[in-house]
C-alpha cells in the first residue's frame, strides 16, 4: 500500500473527518534531503474533525501523529499538517 493511502486510512479510522486531503508533495523536494525516487517521502495533510476541536495546536499534532503510528511516521521525511476541528 502506498504511504498516501496508509495516511488516509489511518486518519479516517481514528477521526470522524469532515475534510481530509492528503497530497504527496515529494516531487517538489527533488534534490533535497529525504527525497526518495518514486516519492512517498513528503506529504501535506489537511484534516478537519470534531475530535480535534478544542485542542491546542500541539495536542492536535500529537493526536494526528498518534493516529498515524510510529511505524508510518518514521517512513515519512516531512509531514506538513493543516488541522482543524
Amino acid at each position: 500500500m502506498r504511504v498516501e493511502a496508509e495516511i488516509r486510512e489511518k486518519l479516517e479510522q481514528a477521526f470522524t473527518t469532515s475534510e481530509l486531503v492528503v497530497v504527496d508533495d515529494s516531487e517538489s523536494h527533488r534534490g533535497h534531503a529525504g527525497y526518495r525516487e518514486g516519492g512517498q517521502s513528503h506529504f501535506n495533510v489537511k484534516i478537519r474533525a470534531p475530535e480535534l476541536a478544542g485542542m491546542s495546536r500541539i495536542e492536535r499534532h500529537r493526536a494526528v501523529h498518534a493516529a498515524l503510528g510510529k511505524d508510518l511516521v518514521s517512513r515519512i521525511h516531512a509531514l506538513a499538517l493543516d488541522i482543524g476541528g
